[in-house]
């Protein structure tokens, strides 16, 4: 992204298992027993959430945040990204637009998702949380209360909570 912005031309993201190996060389460079929340946007929280319950387990980090999880592809519903996150143990917040073309607020409400993972659905919000004109909510509120919910979900420490979900 960041050689995008500066004129290159867009190129693939590199390997997943390269992306999962800087999160833990990122994690093991924090000093133990610091509070630390791992996650990303898309891609990057999903990465983040392949590696999280053992860098849980090993008591590495108190939880993960995912910023408009790619559930599946756009427009291909059956290609699910979820398999992982059915028994997700470590305490997850995933931030989601209401209409996210990668998993919008009804059907993510259907998937046989771990107890462990909180959602912040962001009103009317897209895959970048953006809503569209005519909605009432604002690009600038979306993502204030988006950074809200992360910071209450990081304010519990390690007493992170999991909201209740609703039964597939």
């Amino acid at each position: 992204m960041a050689a995008r912005r500066q004129g290159g031309s867009r190129k693939p993201p590199p390997r997943a298992e390269r992306l999962m190996d800087e999160y833990r060389a990122a994690v093991a460079a924090m000093p133990a027993g610091a509070t630390l929340l791992i996650g990303g946007k898309s891609m990057g929280g999903r990465m983040a959430s392949l590696i999280a319950d053992a860098l849980h387990a090993e008591k590495r980090i108190a939880g993960l945040v995912c910023l408009g999880y790619p559930f599946h592809p756009p427009k291909k519903p059956e290609q699910l990204r979820t398999a992982h996150l059915e028994q997700l143990a470590c305490p997850a917040l995933i931030v989601q637009g209401e209409r996210d073309p990668f998993g919008g607020r009804g059907e993510v409400e259907a998937y046989r998702l771990s107890p462990a993972i909180a959602f912040h659905w962001v009103g009317d919000g897209d895959h970048d949380l953006g809503p569209r004109g005519a909605s009432g909510f604002t690009r600038k509120g979306n993502l204030a209360a988006a950074a809200d919910a992360v910071a209450a979900f990081a304010a519990t420490g390690d007493q992170l909570p999991c909201a209740p979900r609703r039964a597939p």
